[in-house]
């Protein structure tokens, strides 16, 4: 009711359920879409990380990739490994979540990077790329991943390491520590 006690006509959809469903759709129709992709943090029994040397771009990565449409991050990682590496493993918790700022083509992305756990010391020398999307694969130092790694990957891998060995999870923002302290 107004203030002076009339009645004011609510809108069709607070108290149609089909209506408010097609308001919701035409909203979503145009709603920016996120880009989200998923990693995998893989240690060999020397605690060594798992790297991925991809045919499609000049720096080596670590394991994982983009998401589906509706798939969510956690499938798109083992998904993704079983793709590229024939791997299957229970992923452990989330060690953190990056916000990427646009760059060249693309548009933002949010970037999962879950605990592979670790590998047997037989998988790990067995371990090869059975797609073309990988050339190679490669057991890591930090400091070996951190000269093979793009810089922007790197700040975020060291993150989840810290994230790992402090049994947390966090937010980065551009691969740093959000909010910075």
């Amino acid at each position: 009711m107004n203030d002076d006690g009339a009645g004011v006509e609510e809108p069709l959809y607070l108290r149609d359920p089909a209506a408010w469903r097609e308001k919701l759709a035409e909203g979503n129709r145009f709603q920016p879409r996120k880009r989200v992709a998923a990693e995998v943090h893989l240690r060999d029994e020397h605690g060594r990380l798992l790297l991925v040397d991809p045919s499609y771009k000049p720096l080596w990565d670590i394991p994982g990739g983009m998401a589906e449409a509706n798939e969510p991050p956690h499938e798109a990682a083992l998904r993704e490994l079983r793709e590229e590496l024939g791997l299957g493993v229970e992923l452990g918790r989330l060690l953190c979540v990056d916000w990427v700022a646009p760059h060249g083509p693309w548009d933002d992305l949010l970037m999962f990077v879950f605990d592979g756990g670790s590998v047997s010391p037989e998988q790990a020398e067995s371990l090869h790329p059975v797609d073309d999307e990988l050339r190679e694969v490669r057991w890591c130092t930090p400091q070996q991943a951190a000269g093979l790694l793009r810089e922007d990957v790197w700040a975020r891998t060291a993150q989840a390491v810290l994230a790992w060995e402090d049994k947390t999870t966090s937010y980065l923002y551009r691969g740093h520590p959000f909010p910075r302290v």
